[in-house]
Order: C-alpha cells, then structure tokens, then sequence
C-alpha cells in the first residue's frame, strides 16, 4: 500500500471529488477556510492520478459520477491507500449507511451538503486519524523496543552457552540439540510461541550451573561416587541463584530449575511431582535425557538413540511426562527427526 509510513501533516490534505463544479469549488473554499490544504477533482481518474502524485490525507467524493464512481473509488483506495474516505451523495435512499461503513468509509453525508456539518465532520475523521496514527507509532516504538530487549537477552544467553561449553568440553553441542529437540516437541504440542521461545532460551543454557562443579568431576571417565554425583546434583540449583535476578520476559531460570524434576518425585533438587513441575520442564526433561544416552561421555559410550526412546517410553508417566513422551518419540520414529545442533 502506498503512504503507510508516511506521519500525519499539518495542514492535513483534503481532496474533493465532485463532477459538479459548483459544488466542488464551494467546498474547496469552505475546507481551506477552515485551515486544511483542499485540492480538487471532477472525476474518479483525476482522483486516483492525485492520489498517486502525492499523500491525501482524506477524501471526500460524490457518489454519481460518470466512470468510476465514488463507491468503485472508495475500493480502490482502501485497497490502496492510508487515506480515509467520506463519501457523500444525494440519493441517500439508494444506500444504507452501514453498506457505506463497511466499504470502509469514514463518515457519510447527505447532500445538499451543509458547510458547517462537513467542517465538523471532517474535524472528527482528522482526528480520529491521528489517535490512530500516534497509537500506530507508539505501538511500532514499542514493538521495536521489545526486539532491541529480545536480542539483548539473546545475546546474554548466547555467552553463557559459550562459557558453559568451554568449561565442558564433553558436552559441547549438546545444550543446543537439547534445545532444538525441546523445541521440536513443543511445536508438536502446539505450546504458545512465546513459551517456546522461553524454553529454547532455558535449553541453550539448561546446564549453566555446571560452572560451579570441579572440572575433575565434569571430566571423569568413571562413574561418578554417590558424594560427587551429589556435587553434579547442585547444578540446578546454581542455574537458578545465577538467573532469577535477571527479568526474562520468560520463566528461564524456573525451567532450568525444575528440568532434572520428575513426575512420581524421584527428581532433584526440590522432588516435586506431576502438575507442580512447568510443562516447559516437562519437555526440556525428556529432551535432555534423550540427547544425553544417545551421546559420548567421559564415562561411556554413546547408549544410541533407539535405547535412548526405549528409555523414556519405559518410564513415560512414572518419571516423564506421558504427551511429551509420544511426542518425542513420533518424532523420531514417524517424522525421522534427527539429533542436530
């Protein structure tokens, strides 16, 4: 459309379409006396060539008039144009005012016109036009500002994935597989997308709290001794003391928390059950399972992924969620979902 992006001016710009020059002119004359820049013309074409020429802020047209008339070239310019419309006619018996309406005019007047009616009028459409053009650009400042906030908060995000992945090496890659994995359910799922982003955030850093365990426990190539496994057990609780004084505009550092939780409370660190675990939790849980037996650690060898889906089926309702479970596993088996970064 043409003129969208263009902001309201003072004088705003009135165009006349009237194949009767008298009137035309009478109106012209009365709309500049009122303070508004009025230009003229007599038929649909004359309009539709001014208006590609230059921004018309409202026009007010007949409705009889030879070739195209004023109801085809209200069409045309709300096809076209941010221009509002008043349409004018003397045959008020012919039309509804609600038809009118609906073309997407802004006012109807009867002829003969009265001057003072139509200034009034005209008045109120400006107006109008400007509440709505000023709500239009606070909104667009806003949404602006929202995504200025949305990359810083990326860009956070992203550092602290680094930082994690260059503190264990073993699991490089892995916080963003879980992540796409996590996301991929949660699409299934139909999840909000603004929860989604939520939940792709808390998967790129679901494992920030292992910056606090000893490299020696992150990279031991033996089972972990019931006391370290202990240690490893703190990191979400680490996650969250680290994330929840930053206001996401999402619930990462809850997420986080919770994503080592389990249906039946068998999950660390607080053991809550069922429907007291976030259902962000929930899938980012299965996600990191699954990605996790399907790859190498220090301590063994990758278990493969269909062991890693018989897994989380064995346990679906008992430790992970039952939907979040037949979707993850639909996924792989029906959709051929592939593990990727």
């Amino acid at each position: 459309m043409h003129n969208l992006e263009k902001k309201y001016s003072f004088p705003a710009v009135i165009l006349v379409v009237d194949d009767e020059g008298a009137i035309k002119a009478m109106m012209q004359k009365s709309i500049e006396n009122a303070g508004y820049l009025c230009l003229a013309a007599q038929s649909g074409h004359e309009a539709m060539d001014l208006l590609n020429r230059r921004q018309i802020d409202v026009v007010i047209t007949d409705i009889n008039m030879p070739g195209i008339n004023g109801i085809e070239l209200t069409r045309h310019i709300k096809k076209n144009y941010a221009s509002d419309v008043i349409i004018m006619t003397g045959y008020v018996e012919d039309f509804r005012y609600e038809d009118i309406i609906n073309l997407g005019a802004s006012d109807f007047l009867q002829k003969p016109i009265s001057i003072k009616e139509l200034v009034v009028r005209l008045k109120r459409v400006l107006r109008e036009r400007r509440i709505l053009e000023e709500r239009n650009r606070a909104e667009m400042e806003l949404k602006a500002g929202l995504q200025r906030i949305h990359k810083a908060f990326s860009g956070i995000i992203e550092a602290m994935q680094h930082a994690i992945e260059h503190r264990d090496p073993y699991t490089a890659g892995h916080q963003r597989k879980v992540a796409n994995l996590a996301l991929a359910i949660a699409r299934e799922l139909r999840m909000p997308e603004e929860r989604i982003e939520g939940l792709r955030m808390a998967g790129l850093i679901h494992d920030l709290g292992k910056i606090s365990i000893p490299s020696e426990i992150l990279s031991k190539p033996r089972k972990l001794s019931k006391l370290e496994f202990g240690i490893m057990q703190t990191h979400p609780q680490v996650a969250y003391d680290i994330l929840k004084p930053i206001e996401f505009p999402w619930t990462v550092a809850e997420i986080i928390f919770q994503h080592h939780e389990r249906l039946n409370g068998s999950g660390y660190p607080l053991g809550i059950i069922g429907e007291s675990i976030l259902q962000e939790a929930k899938i980012l849980a299965v996600a990191d399972v699954v990605e996790a037996m399907a790859s190498h650690r220090p301590y063994r060898p990758s278990i493969g992924i269909r062991y890693a889906l018989n897994e989380v089926e064995k346990n679906k309702n008992e430790l992970y969620d039952l939907k979040v479970v037949e979707t993850c596993l639909a996924l792989f088996r029906e959709k051929g979902y592939v593990l990727v970064e």
